[in-house]
Order: C-alpha cells, then structure tokens, then sequence
C-alpha cells in the first residue's frame, strides 16, 4: 500500500503524520478518520477512570509521587483521589 503514496506531494498533515509513525499506520489513520478534526487530550489517562482505580488501591504516602509521574497529574490530585 505504501508503494502507491507519493510522500513528495502529500498534504502538510499527512507528511508530519507520515514521518512519526510511518505511511502505512498514516493510510490507517486517513481511512478510518478521514474529514474528521480529532482533538487528542493532553493527557493520556482519564481523570474519571483513574479515580476510580486509585480508590480501589491501597496507595501509600511513599508511591504518591511515582503515581503521579506515572499518570501525569499532580501529586496532591493523587492523594485526593486515592481517598
């Protein structure tokens, strides 16, 4: 399929789209999304869900900062949330 993909005359948007993640998974995305504006959250896990799987953990004080390096909020919304 990539073959048939003239990267020299590409959309702006497709190149860019193209260099990170290669024509194949581009082609992908431009069929399966193809005229649709797609905002993508700047964060990568949901406030809602994460609530919820924190208040079934046991978290401790100590593991407060390694949860929010790992999910990318703030340690004081860890240690809210997690009650």
């Amino acid at each position: 399929m990539a073959e048939k993909v003239d990267y020299d005359i590409l959309n702006e948007s497709y190149k860019g789209i193209a260099e990170v993640i290669g024509v194949e998974a581009m082609l992908k995305i431009r069929d399966n999304y193809c005229g649709m504006q797609l905002q993508l959250p700047m964060r990568l896990y949901d406030a809602n869900k994460l609530r919820k799987k924190l208040q079934t953990m046991d978290v401790q004080s100590n593991q407060i900062m390694m949860l929010s390096r790992k999910y990318g909020y703030s340690p004081r919304w860890i240690k809210e949330a997690s009650k």
